[in-house]
């Protein structure tokens, strides 16, 4: 697929899911060839909107063996494999995450269309929701406290009342990408779709002219 229709279907499927069209939005994305982990993604989180964890789960599946350096990709499916219960795999992908942050305290994923900040402290904090499930309540202890020394200072409130919660026994309810975020197409790509230069096609200069000049016809001001 040329990546002018790629990026004309995966707008066609932003429009969709706007308007909360779930199932068009499916059947536009679903129809893409060759889709990219960020049009997995996509789907993903429309089957989560939808209420369809094992189609979410196939969908995250997808978006990390496309790309499997895409921490938020991991994340995902790490909170669908906790809903599912499969509380081994969301560790591991919630580690995959966390190895994929490379350290850094975030990762911004606007530049490439996601407008969300994924941070250290939320994949600690869904890690420790894992462990609550697990029974293991000493290492979900270390690993809020792990999330209280991550997240900026003064908005600690509450991690700390998250680390009550697990002092007393108490699950967590784990945090996942806002529901109606997705990745877009860049608005320039968007724009260009129906532009005759859309594919980089040369544009003509008039042979006489030197470079920064214009071409108009003579006109004649006299009689």
């Amino acid at each position: 697929m040329a990546y002018r229709d790629l990026v004309r279907g995966w707008h066609e499927g932003i429009l969709a899911m706007d308007k909360g069209d779930w199932d068009s939005a499916l059947k536009i994305f679903s129809s893409i060839e060759e889709p990219s982990s960020r049009i997995y993604f996509n789907l993903g989180c429309v089957h989560l909107l939808t209420g369809n964890l094992e189609g979410a789960l196939q969908a995250f599946d997808k978006t990390v063996t496309k790309d499997n350096h895409l921490a938020i990709g991991f994340f995902q499916r790490g909170f669908v494999c906790l809903q599912l219960e499969m509380y081994e795999e969301a560790l591991y992908d919630f580690g995959m995450a966390l190895t994929h942050l490379r350290n850094n305290p975030f990762i911004d994923y606007k530049q490439l269309g996601l407008r969300h900040v994924l941070c250290a402290w939320e994949v600690l904090y869904n890690t420790a929701a894992v462990q609550c499930q697990l029974g293991l309540w000493q290492e979900a202890r270390i690993t809020l406290e792990e999330a209280i020394r991550q997240r900026p200072e003064g908005r600690t409130t509450s991690l700390d009342v998250a680390l009550e919660w697990v002092q007393n026994h108490l699950f967590l309810e784990p945090i996942h990408v806002p529901l109606g975020e997705f990745f877009r197409p860049r608005k320039e790509e968007v724009e260009q779709l129906d532009s005759k230069d859309f594919l980089g096609k040369p544009k003509v200069r008039h042979p006489t002219l030197q470079k920064g000049q214009s071409y108009c016809k003579n006109v004649s001001m006299g009689p």
